[in-house]
Parts: structure tokens; sequence; C-alpha cells
């Protein structure tokens, strides 16, 4: 059955890199512009510099972040648009995509369908890599991931507006639990010691699947030809439009790098 996804080219902005806000600025702009039926169906992909940790849309981050850690070690925390959970995101360690789709062209409206397809656009991913992942359809606490051997390589989110869907997420080639837990709390833990045990059973990357670093071009292109492959979609590369631009830059200035936004979500 055809998913209707090969009608029409999606745009490929390819991998760059930029703070936080900046990033989380870019994928609103470009959900807002696919509302307005100015830019098509759209698949970006990027990294975090400095380092960075998420927060999920309707968080806590007090709960969620020692954010005097990450004060002193200059990473950047930023609310998302999206739900889900707080994200540590290293600076080498990680690709991150976003997919911004007219739900129309997905065949479905139901979150869990929007994830499982976009998701194994990662799965194609992770085997061309030489790794074997699958789709875990998370529970009321935690989105729906992706998994090798049920370790966590990649976590999504979404947000749902006026037809459209954004969905971004991670994707590991490398971790380093100890830095990440410097800045992710876990209320439960009593010591790092007790978290790293359960985190070491719970996530994964790339580079521990396979014992061996793979280059950032290797990783980059196995995921545009994943997408290409799962979506069943042709990417052609382009640019932000000016209004994008634009619109980026004022949603940085005036929602992402706001205290009011980052602490309790509202602008």
């Amino acid at each position: 059955m055809s998913s209707g996804l090969e009608m029409n080219p999606w745009r490929l902005l390819k991998l760059e890199v930029n703070d936080a806000f900046t990033n989380m600025a870019i994928d609103e702009a470009i959900m807002k512009a696919r509302i307005e039926g100015t830019v098509p169906n759209t698949l970006r992909f990027y990294q975090w510099k400095p380092s960075a940790v998420t927060i999920g849309r309707f968080q806590n981050i007090s709960q969620e972040v020692h954010i005097e850690n990450c004060e002193k070690h200059g990473v950047d925390v930023v609310r998302r648009i999206t739900g889900g959970g707080a994200v540590y995101h290293d600076c080498d360690g990680e690709i991150t995509y976003s997919v911004v789709v007219n739900e129309k062209d997905l065949g479905s409206t139901d979150v869990i369908v929007a994830y499982n397809l976009i998701c194994n656009g990662l799965i194609e991913a992770a085997k061309a890599l030489g790794v074997t992942a699958d789709f875990n359809l998370g529970d009321p606490k935690h989105c729906p991931n992706i998994a090798i051997g049920g370790r966590k390589i990649s976590g999504s989110a979404q947000s749902h507006k006026k037809g459209v869907l954004l969905q971004h997420g991670s994707f590991l080639l490398d971790i380093d639990l100890e830095k990440m837990f410097t800045f992710l709390k876990v209320p439960w833990a009593k010591s790092l010691e007790e978290v790293l045990n359960i985190a070491q059973k719970r996530l994964t990357s790339i580079k521990h699947e396979l014992n061996s670093t793979i280059s950032l071009d290797s990783a980059y292109q196995a995921l545009v030809t994943g997408f290409q492959k799962a979506l069943n979609i042709q990417l052609i590369e382009g640019e932000l439009t000016s209004y994008e631009r634009s619109l980026a830059e004022k949603l940085r200035r005036e929602k992402f790098t706001v205290d009011e936004w980052n602490l309790t979500g509202k602008v």
C-alpha cells in the first residue's frame, strides 16, 4: 500500500552545527513555515556546540537538570516545544535529526504510527552501519525510541500543530555516561555509581555496538540513506528560506534564550 510519501520530493537540510537555542528556533521556524505551506516536508540534521541539555515541553527544569553543573561546564540548557524527557546532547557524541511533515503526507495522524514510520529511518541507518536496531513502543513515561538488544540508542519527541508534525531526536554515535549524569538529575538515585550501573544496561551507542569509531560523515550518509529508504522519499538538498531564517532569529531572541520560557514554559 502506498503511503503517499513518495509523491513530492522532500527538502534535505544537511548536517550543521549550532548552539541549542538556534537549533530549537530553527526547528520551530520550519514547522511554522510548513503550516503556512511555504516550504516542503523537511528532513534536517544538526549537532550541538556547545553541548546542551534539552528538557521536554512540560517538564520542571529544577527536577531534571543540574543547572549549576551546566553553568560551570558551559553546557546550554533549553526547553523544547516537543514533549518527552530531558536529554543530554554531547557536541561530539550524536547527530540529531528533525522531520517536519504534513500529517496527511504520512498517511496517518496516529502518534505511534508516525513514530514507527519515522524511526524506521534510524533503524535503516543503524543497519547500514552494521547494527540491528528495533522499534520500542515506550510507555506512558517514555516516548517511543529505538534500541539495540534492549538498550536505547535513539530517543525522539513530537509536537503536532495544525496538521503538521515535528519529530526530532538523537542518534548516539558515542556516549559518556559519567558526563551525561553530571548534567541530568536522577531523583531516585543515591549515588552516581548507582545511576551508571543502571544506565549501562539501558543506553548504548554505535561505537559501543561496533567496538570501533565511525566517521561523522559515514553516520550522516547512513542517516540520509536510511530515511530516504524508510520513508520512500526523494531528498533534495536545500537551504532555509529567508523567512525561516528571520523567524528563527526572532524565536531564538524572544523565546529560546529567555529565562521565563526555559524555566516555566511560558513566554
